[in-house]
């Protein structure tokens, strides 16, 4: 990029002053931040231009990889990084003055994505390109994003998330390249010697796209990621207020997520999600025959991934797409479009299987639903060929039943893969969720197990241990991480252990200080970091951890005999706007932080931390400095995680369920390096179908969880006794639909056995060690490579 740091300092100084016409001693932190990052972006300018032209000069099949969030975190260090300049460019910019950390923090994460569907996104755009393969991402330019989050006495408050205030300095704007997509109107059907649909009266919204680089590792592949922004058409007929046009036009790109709980909302969703698969379909068709392909031979040419049920739409539209625009007849349009389209389950829950009213859908999407009655009717037949009257089957296997269109239906019938993303969430898809479908269409279900990228989770976010680690093995594991397991012959090696246990101790540190900066509250840093960072839902059971934290505190405050190794238990996460249930276990958390922390029989001995806006930059910080991954879910409920593999991928020890992809980390790392406990998946699935647990039970025989459970509305806490009622009730009237009570027991012992462990400090950094050694099959490189060979068939342009 730069041929030396003096040559850096030319560029930037020359940048700044075009960019800002004054001298760079009246510069702020953010117009310096602003000259750096469109300098890099620049820079890489022609690099993306050559990928572009190569796969199309070399006829490369394309992966285009279609998800509803992108959560890419800040691109200025992973850039720099996987451009392989960051020293000559924190070198150069120390000598005039500028301290690129500084630079870093004015970056604003992308508020493109809320949770772990969106991270993962993130991350197979980082392997595809550092791998060297065709693919790319699609998804919407959110103007606000989710929410930020703050809390107020305790309480989840959502602010907008106005990331773009200071622009996006990595995104490019490409108005030439826009796409109408209509909504509403009716369909006219015409007959000139076949059958014609004309979409007509629509209401039409114009899609710009942005485009942002996703740069790979030191190989000068650059990929695209293309974000779709809703904008007034200026093709629309006059049809009468002009400004609430303008305002319903661009709330499809307004916010991630709308507000569904009312009809309103429900519209705006689906609006987002046609929007998003209609605008990129028709840019993926309209680049393709700019090179003169034949359309008959799409599925040769191009992969189309739905990263859940949310661009399912994908494949209706692709049929409009080929039917209408293009006359193709109805089997050579299915033939085509299930051989290009494949769909990723994330999900056993069935309330997170999408399903659209036809009220709704209909007069929004009128040819749309008509393409998907005919798929369904079409599906139907097969059915019935094959389980001639069996009603009750191909009802519930139908895609249109009860006034309800089923996504998941949709997406398994329309595409030629369907994968999960964990073999146990595999094998339960297969056996349960999606068994009838498996049984008709047993050769389209596949596992791909879920990946992290070690650029950003390892390297970018724990430098210092990356340093220990390639002091130890070399360098070989970062474009094979595999490779990581050469660090087992250093597990048990003292000098190399009191290298990793300097590093835990820097990191936590370093997040001692953070914490102590956003909630004035001090923790001890040789105390154990037990963590618990995710999206917050009931199966994900941080109520589990609340109640064993308020255990470890009234034996503290009631038996002077009892001690235990000083712990830290750091929460972040964020609720769902209209999820009641989740925003009162936030409040539980803050509560009991203010009991805990300010106790003075137990603050040194407790601490519960909350940290605010859990987002990627925060994880960044959090995850390298834990001691102990909280991966406590339902067994069968979490499809698979990602949060657990950055955590062992830093050395943490994980503390869960047998559940998602715990199940392969305890495979890797054997059981004496993970802790394991609670209700198996067949276990859970057993008492769901059969009956017969009974919270009650667990409540009368248990003192200290009976202790707890009274505590939630009996005074403990300084609120109300109806404030943490309907956590009360979901236990013991609603009989703890996600086994809480039943495994508290497991969970309270095994939690005795890892402090015990952590006090052998040689054998607790054996474990950390041979944790980080067997995380490279978790990379997403190895996943990335799976999807492409066995699914998308895309091939790397260095072959």
């Amino acid at each position: 990029m730069f041929s030396s740091k003096e040559a850096f300092k030319q560029r930037f100084l020359e940048k700044f002053e075009k960019m800002y016409s004054k001298s760079f001693a009246e510069s702020t932190l953010q117009e310096q931040y602003n000259t750096l990052g469109q300098l890099v972006r620049e820079f890489v300018s022609h690099d993306w231009i050559e990928t572009n032209e190569f796969y199309r000069s070399n006829q490369k099949k394309q992966a285009y990889y279609f998800s509803i969030e992108f959560l890419l975190g800040r691109l200025l260090g992973s850039n720099l990084l996987n451009l392989g300049v960051r020293d000559i460019i924190e070198v150069g910019l120390k000598e005039l003055g500028v301290d690129l950390i500084e630079l870093e923090e004015q970056e604003v994460d992308a508020g493109l994505g809320n949770g772990g569907l969106g991270r993962l996104a993130a991350c197979f755009l980082d392997s595809l390109a550092s791998l060297s393969l065709p693919g790319h991402g699609v998804g919407i330019r959110y103007k606000h994003g989710l929410f930020d989050q703050k809390i107020v006495d305790g309480y989840q408050v959502e602010l907008p998330e106005q990331w773009l205030r200071n622009g996006n300095v990595w995104e490019i704007r490409k108005a030439s390249h826009s796409i109408e997509v209509k909504f509403g109107g009716e369909v006219q059907v015409s007959h000139n010697g076949q059958l014609m649909f004309h979409h007509v009266n629509a209401e039409t919204v114009t899609a710009v796209p942005y485009d942002m680089p996703v740069i790979g590792y030191q190989n000068k592949v650059v990929n695209t990621l293309r974000l779709w922004s809703a904008e007034p058409s200026q093709f629309r007929p006059d049809k009468g207020d002009v400004m609430k046009y303008k305002r319903e036009t661009e709330a499809i790109s307004e916010f991630l997520y709308p507000d569904d709980s009312h009809i309103d909302g429900k519209i705006l969703r689906l609006k987002q999600q046609y929007f998003l698969v209609s605008a990129g379909l028709q840019s993926i068709i309209r680049s393709y025959l700019k090179n003169n392909y034949d359309l008959l031979q799409f599925h040769q040419r191009v992969a189309i991934h739905v990263n859940d049920t949310h661009p399912v739409l994908a494949i209706p539209e692709l049929m409009r797409i080929l039917m209408d625009e293009h006359g193709f007849g109805w089997e050579e349009a299915w033939e085509i479009t299930t051989h290009t389209i494949s769909y990723t389950n994330h999900t056993t829950l069935s309330e997170a299987l999408e399903k659209w009213p036809t009220s709704i859908f209909k007069p929004l999407l009128p040819r749309i639903y008509m393409i998907i009655e005919e798929i369904n009717e079409r599906f139907c037949k097969q059915l019935w060929m094959k389980y001639t009257g069996n009603w009750k089957r191909i009802e519930e296997m139908a895609i249109i039943a009860h006034g309800m269109i089923k996504m998941a239906h949709l997406a398994i019938v329309g595409s030629h893969s369907v994968n999960g993303v964990a073999q146990i969430h595999t094998d339960i898809l297969k056996s349960r969720e999606m068994k009838m479908f498996y049984e008709f269409y047993p050769y389209k279900f596949n596992n791909k197990t879920n990946g992290i990228t070690h650029r950003r989770w390892l390297m970018k976010a724990n430098p210092e241990l990356t340093s220990a680690i390639k002091d130890a093995i070399g360098d070989e594991w970062i474009v094979n991480p595999k490779k990581l397991a050469l660090l087992m012959d250093y597990a048990k090696d003292a000098s190399f252990q009191d290298k990793i246990f300097e590093v835990k101790q820097c990191k936590k540190r370093s997040l001692a200080k953070r914490i102590k900066s956003l909630t004035g509250i001090v923790v001890d840093e040789q105390s154990i970091f037990d963590v618990q960072v995710k999206r917050l839902h009931a199966y994900k059971r941080q109520l589990l951890n609340i109640l064993h934290i308020m255990y470890l505190y009234n034996r503290l405050k009631e038996d002077a005999n009892f001690s235990i190794t000083p712990r830290t238990f750091i929460f972040g996460a964020k609720a769902s706007p209209g999820y009641y249930y989740a925003k009162k276990i936030i409040k539980l958390i803050n509560t009991l932080a203010v009991k805990v922390n300010n106790d003075p029989k137990t603050k040194e001995m407790l601490k519960v931390i909350f940290l605010e806006n859990y987002r990627v930059s925060l994880a960044e910080e959090i995850i390298p400095a834990a001691n102990v991954s909280e991966q406590i879910s339902t067994a069968s409920k979490e499809a698979s995680g990602t949060g657990n593999m950055k955590f062992m991928m830093n050395g943490a020890i994980t503390i869960g369920t047998l559940d998602g992809a715990n199940v392969e980390i305890l495979e890797e790392v054997g059981s004496d390096n993970i802790y394991t406990f609670g209700l198996t998946a067949d276990q859970v699935l057993a008492y769901q179908r059969n009956g017969g647990y009974r919270a009650h039970e667990y409540y009368h025989h248990n003192k200290y969880l009976h202790q707890v459970i009274d505590q939630l509305v009996g005074g403990f806490f300084s609120v109300t006794s109806q404030e943490f009622e309907t956590i009360y009730d979901s236990l013991l009237v609603q009989n703890d639909e996600y086994f809480v009570l039943k495994d508290f027991h497991s969970y309270v012992h095994t939690h005795e056995k890892l402090g015990a462990a952590y006090n052998d400090q040689n054998s607790w950094l054996e474990k950390s060690i041979i944790n980080i050694a067997k995380s490279g099959r978790f990379s997403s490189d190895r996943t990335i490579k799976e999807y492409a060979d066995e699914i998308w068939k895309i091939h790397s342009s260095k072959q």
